[in-house]
C-alpha cells in the first residue's frame, strides 16, 4: 500500500487526484495540503465524496510527523520547490505535474534526485505521452521540407504561457530536427514580419472559457500537411496518469524519471 499526499488538494487537479487516490484499493492517503491561509476542511469535500477523515493543511510541514511515501504535486512552481524541500528532508518520493517550471527549478528537482525517486513531467496523460513519442517520429521522417507550427488552448484562468506541454513538444520536436527550441521557437507573429524562416517552430496560444486543454502540432508542407491533435475532455486522464505514476515509483531506485519511463516509451 503506498501511502500518499496530494497537494493542492482542493484545486481541479488536486482534488481530482484526492479522489482517485482515496478510491484506489492500492493506495493511501495519508495527508493533504493547499496554500497558505486555507480554511482547514475535509478532504473528501472538495473532491466531492463526502468527508474522509483528512483534513487539508496550509503548509506541508505540519504533516512532518506522518509517515509517506510519495508525493502527488499540481500546484505552482513556488509551492513545488517548497515541497520538494520536504520530500527531501523526509525522504518521500514525488510526482511533479506542476507546469511553469524555470530552469533554476528543474535544476533543483535534478539535484533532489539525488537523494528521492521523482517523476517530473508537463503532462501526465497518458495520451499526450504517446503524443510527444508520435511527434518525434514524424519530426525524424520529414525533416526540415515541413514547416512546425504548434497550437494550444486552455481555460483562462491558466497562468502560465504557452503551456508546459506544448513546450516539451516544441523541445522534442527540435531536438529531432537538430534546432535549438531557444533560438527557433517564435511565440508571435505581427505586421511585417517577411517570410517564415525554416528552422523556426511556432508556439501559438489561445485562452478561452473553460478549455481542458488542447494540443495541435502541425507539419505543414507543400501540398499537403499533417496535425496530430490531442483533446483532453476533463482533468481525470491527467490524474490517471499521476496515480498511474505514483505506483509506478514503488521500489524504484533513486533519480530523475519522467512519464516515459512510467510507460516504457523510451
Amino acid at each position: 500500500m503506498q501511502k500518499v499526499i496530494v497537494t493542492g488538494a482542493a484545486g481541479r487537479m488536486g482534488s481530482t487526484n484526492v479522489r482517485l487516490v482515496v478510491n484506489d484499493s492500492e493506495l493511501e492517503l495519508v495527508g493533504a495540503v493547499e496554500r497558505k491561509g486555507f480554511e482547514p476542511i475535509d478532504a473528501g469535500i472538495p473532491a466531492n465524496i463526502g468527508e474522509i477523515g483528512i483534513k487539508i493543511v496550509d503548509d506541508i510541514w505540519k504533516l512532518k510527523d506522518i509517515d509517506a511515501d510519495v508525493i502527488i504535486d499540481f500546484t505552482m512552481p513556488e509551492a513545488t520547490m517548497r515541497n520538494l524541500e520536504f520530500a527531501v528532508e523526509k525522504k518521500v518520493n514525488m510526482v511533479i505535474g506542476t507546469t511553469g517550471l524555470s530552469e533554476e527549478d528543474l535544476n533543483k528537482i535534478k539535484e533532489a534526485s539525488n537523494k528521492i525517486a521523482i517523476i517530473q513531467s508537463p503532462n501526465m496523460s497518458v495520451g499526450v505521452n504517446v503524443l510527444f513519442k508520435i511527434s518525434k517520429i514524424v519530426a525524424q521522417v520529414l525533416g526540415d521540407d515541413y514547416d512546425v507550427e504548434i497550437v494550444e488552448a486552455h481555460h483562462r484562468f491558466k497562468k502560465d504561457a504557452p503551456s508546459g506541454t506544448a513546450v516539451k513538444l516544441g523541445q522534442i520536436i527540435a531536438e529531432a530536427l537538430g534546432r535549438d527550441y531557444k533560438k527557433v521557437a517564435k511565440f508571435e507573429r505581427r505586421g511585417i514580419i517577411g517570410e517564415r524562416t525554416k528552422e523556426e517552430i511556432g508556439m501559438q496560444t489561445l485562452r478561452a472559457g473553460d478549455i481542458v486543454g488542447d494540443h495541435t502540432v502541425m507539419f505543414g508542407g507543400i501540398g499537403e500537411r499533417i496535425e496530430l491533435t490531442h483533446r483532453a475532455h476533463n482533468r481525470e486522464n491527467f490524474a490517471r496518469g499521476a496515480i498511474r505514476a505514483a505506483k509506478w515509483l514503488k521500489g524504484k531506485n533513486i533519480g530523475l524519471y519522467n512519464m516515459f519511463d512510467v510507460l516504457d516509451l523510451n
